[in-house]
């Protein structure tokens, strides 16, 4: 190996070293703002609950409520393209009965909590971001330290805990407009009846689908709304600052959402493997 290579090679090694550590300092901070936050709102009684709620119900409002026209059509179309592909394969295979348990796996599993999150990433995630990063340039922060008021307990908890709520309702709302929605939309294509799409569902469904769903939608909640506040208080020189955090918060939203429902979607399904003996 001459000399050359082997600098070459040693620089990649140092570039993807610092990358992976860079991205583990990321994370670890991560964790300890969503740790830091609910230890804040739940030991530090400065502001009241009152005041705590009414910014989570405003959360609630804007990120659940108003989303769900965009939820409506977005879940109307999934779920029509997927009973419709669905319905036409399985009918050439003679596998008809296998419908229920095709939606499941893909609205319920995958499509629902996966469109969901970067739905409300597009909305939400960025206002949360820019909002945020905004009251750092204004000073909005430090007036209310200087009040005696944490901004984690204040600013941050009541975002969570309001994301969470709505991506949990949005996803379930998504994944029952999906299912029944769409399949009345091409009743009239598919030809399938409805007792008979509704008795496909319910033998499909399992408890192991409830908790996949309430994991990958729970998580996918704390990710988006604790990533993009990170990120608003990251902001320190000016205005210039807050696109590029909103930016930067949507990257890492999508990237950090995309790598945990894959991660949960590889683990469920070796753990599937393991029960029924193929690994």
């Amino acid at each position: 190996m001459s000399v050359r290579t082997a600098n070459f090679f040693l620089t990649f090694v140092d570039g993807l070293g610092r990358r992976l550590l860079n991205i583990i300092e990321y994370t670890a901070n991560i964790f300890l703002m969503i740790y830091l936050s609910f230890r804040a709102a739940f030991f530090d009684q400065a502001q009241g609950l009152r005041s705590v709620f009414s910014v989570v119900s405003a959360q609630i409002y804007f990120t659940g409520f108003q989303a769900l026209p965009l939820i409506t059509v977005m879940a109307l179309a999934s779920g029509s393209v997927v009973i419709m592909q669905s319905s036409a394969q399985l009918s050439l295979l003679g596998g008809a009965d296998m419908i229920g348990n095709l939606m499941v796996l893909i609205v319920v599993r995958e499509v629902g909590p996966l469109l969901t999150a970067l739905i409300v990433i597009a909305r939400s995630g960025t206002a949360v971001a820019s909002e945020i990063g905004n009251m750092k340039v204004n000073r909005e922060i430090e007036a209310l330290e200087s009040m005696g008021i944490n901004p984690l307990s204040y600013i941050v908890f009541p975002r969570l805990l309001g994301g969470v709520v709505s991506v949990l309702c949005l996803a379930f709302y998504f994944t029952a407009i999906a299912l029944l929605g769409g399949f009345f939309l091409t009743k009239f294509i598919s030809g399938m009846s409805v007792q008979f799409y509704f008795d496909s569902l319910a033998t499909a469904f399992a408890g192991e689908d409830v908790y996949l769903f309430v994991l990958k939608n729970t998580f996918s909640g704390l990710i988006i709304f604790i990533i993009c506040s990170y990120q608003g208080l990251l902001v320190v020189q000016g205005p210039h600052e807050v696109p590029q955090v909103t930016t930067k918060a949507v990257v890492n939203c999508v990237i950090y959402v995309i790598s945990f429902n894959l991660s949960v979607t590889t683990l469920f399904y070796l753990n599937q493997l393991l029960k029924l003996g193929v690994l």
